[in-house]
Order: structure tokens, then sequence, then C-alpha cells
């Protein structure tokens, strides 16, 4: 299983319910990497995007706690476990998580590769990702070279989880 996220410098997903910046080339990054593939984030997420609609061109999962929540063209799980049993219909490599936090940080044991946009700016934030410099379990298997949006460094990273972690 796969996530898919951009971090700042302090690994800083979000404010306010709001991506720290946007940047177009990451954009493009994140529909090249899930486009056709099984997306799974979180309602409060969902409602971030434009008329709090699915993702286009892919399958949506959504997770929330609240048992009628209900989404035209997305499925609806209520538990980690939940989760985990519907996305035996889909192959591993196929599927991405792409938050918020609380899903990031639920999901990241059962995933085997983290695609990272590492922003080197430090933005006022209150969610983060876990850093995964700072865990053993991670190693940084692919990187590209440093690209700017305006004066802002960043780079896609790409780490896989140990095989004997």
């Amino acid at each position: 299983m796969n996530l898919i996220v951009a971090v700042d410098s302090n690994w800083a997903i979000g404010n306010k319910n709001q991506l720290l910046i946007s940047i177009p080339n990451d954009m493009k990054h994140f529909r090249e990497e899930t486009t056709g593939k099984v997306v799974v984030l979180g309602r409060k997420t969902l409602a971030t995007f434009p008329q709090g609609l699915p993702l286009k061109n892919r399958t949506n999962i959504i997770m929330s706690k609240d048992k009628n929540f209900k989404v035209k063209d997305a499925v609806v799980v209520n538990s980690v476990e939940e989760l985990l049993d519907e996305l035996k219909s889909y192959p591993s490599e196929d599927v991405y998580i792409i938050g918020g936090e609380s899903i990031y940080r639920q999901m990241l044991p059962y995933c085997d590769v983290a695609h990272v946009t590492k922003i080197d700016h430090a933005y006022e934030a209150d969610t983060f990702f876990p850093n995964l410099d700072m865990d053993e379990d991670w190693e940084i298997t692919a990187d590209s070279d440093e690209q700017t949006y305006f004066d802002i460094p960043y780079q896609f990273v790409k780490y896989e989880r140990k095989k004997n972690a």
C-alpha cells in the first residue's frame, strides 16, 4: 500500500484544514500517481476538495466515524478494520492513502511505500505527518532533483519500508 503527502521542513501537512501551499507540479505528480487507482481519505480531507466531491477517475474510499455519512460515487467505511476488509478487493500497489493527519497515522503501519513531496520551507501549521527520516523502518529509495516554485525549493522523495522492519 502507498501513501502520498506533501510536507514542509517540519513534516507539517496542513493548517486550518488547508494545504500549506499548492504547487502546480506537485498537484500534477499527485494526479499522475493516483489517477486510475484507489485513494483513501478522511471526511475532513474530502470537505476540502472542490464542491466536497470525490476525485474523478479514481476509486474513492472515505473513512468516517459517522455511520450515516454517505458520499455519491464513493465507498464509505467506518473503521480501519472495515477499510482493510474493503481494500482486499484491490491490488495493494494501487492503493494510495491521501490524508489527512489521522488517516495517515492510522494507515502508516500498513503502507510499504511513501511518496513524499518535501518542501524546504517551514509554514505555520496545525497538522503533521510522522517524520520518516527519524523512523528506522523507512529508507529513501529514490529522489528527484531539487525543483523550485517561485523561491521555494522542493523535491519528490520515495521512501520504502525496510524489508526486515
